[in-house]
């Protein structure tokens, strides 16, 4: 099992191109941003303290960049997480979130909140067996409440919340 560490600025581009490579264009809409540009230097540069990576001898296997709120001192956000297709499965999402979760409460925060793309059918499964809610929308898609236009125009996104810490772990 690869070993977990906090992210460096130093791992953007490796991270940027993990993200290219594993999880390929937007599912959901062609004007959508590519998941590389979902990724600019700043999450590093700013919130490395809070972003884990798993990697082996052979490199990066899965990654996680998330940060603490700045203006709600209760909460945390998970901004971008990508595993290796050939290594889904097995884990590795779950124990990212599982330490983001873990330092996010030693932190002080009591909730973390994620969105995912609409019709990510995958991540909203995932989101959900994580223990986080849906958070209600302004429509649905496939029976999940997405909130239209959240990132823009044309951005609909799955909104989920989970409680940490000692009343929500």
């Amino acid at each position: 099992m690869p070993m977990m560490r906090r992210a460096r600025v130093s791992d953007h581009r490796t991270l940027a191109d993990c993200a290219h490579r594993w999880c390929g264009g937007s599912p959901s809409s062609a004007a959508a941003p590519g998941p590389s540009s979902l990724l600019p230097r700043l999450y590093l540069q700013f919130f490395a303290g809070t972003s884990l990576v798993a990697e082996d001898s052979t490199g990066v296997k899965a990654f996680l960049v998330g940060f603490h709120s700045a203006d709600d001192d209760e909460d945390s956000f998970v901004h971008f997480v990508g595993v290796d297709p050939a290594l889904r499965g097995r884990g590795l999402g779950r124990g990212l979130y599982t330490a983001f979760f873990e330092r996010a409460a030693e932190a002080g925060r009591r909730e973390v909140r994620a969105v995912v793309e609409p019709g990510n059918d995958g991540a909203v499964a995932f989101h959900r067996a994580l223990g986080f809610s849906v958070v209600g929308g302004d429509h649905e898609v496939d029976g999940v409440p997405v909130h239209r236009d959240y990132d823009g125009p044309g951005q609909d996104r799955v909104c989920f919340r989970r409680r940490i810490g000692p009343e929500g772990a």
